[in-house]
């Protein structure tokens, strides 16, 4: 039996740099792809790196799915929509801040946004939606 993590290790090595959120499997004759990504564009990458060995059709099952991450929300009336965050494993307020601020200095105006759920800008925890100031 062929190892196909190895064969395909550009497309595995692709999908981890991507935050790829799941698993390549081998069972049997078949590579199994199942998992989760932040956008269409990041599925296609992968997607193209799978596509570089010429037998990917009888080598590999797919199903990744893209899970959209700070996505903006409709809160309150008056207020209009509010784009929030999603706290990954290994994010700072910093970095957060840079990302979808531009400003890593900027991290202050995330904590001051969500004075009702943090009270340290130090700890912030994976799966808490923040509030983005505009």
């Amino acid at each position: 039996m062929a190892d196909l993590r190895a064969k395909y290790d550009q497309a595995i090595q692709t999908a981890k740099r991507l935050g790829f959120q799941g698993a390549a499997t081998q069972e049997g004759d078949r590579l199994h792809f199942k998992g989760t990504v932040h956008s269409e564009d990041e599925k296609n990458q992968i997607w193209n790196a799978i596509k570089t060995v010429p037998d990917w059709r009888t080598d590999i099952n797919a199903d990744i799915q893209v899970v959209p991450q700070a996505e903006p929300v409709a809160v309150g009336t008056a207020g209009g929509a509010v784009r929030t965050y999603t706290v990954k494993s290994g994010d700072t307020l910093s970095k957060i801040a840079k990302e979808t601020l531009g400003d890593a200095n900027a991290y202050m105006k995330i904590f001051n946004a969500n004075k009702d759920q943090l009270s340290d800008p130090d700890k912030i925890k994976p799966g808490q939606v923040l509030k983005l100031p505009a």
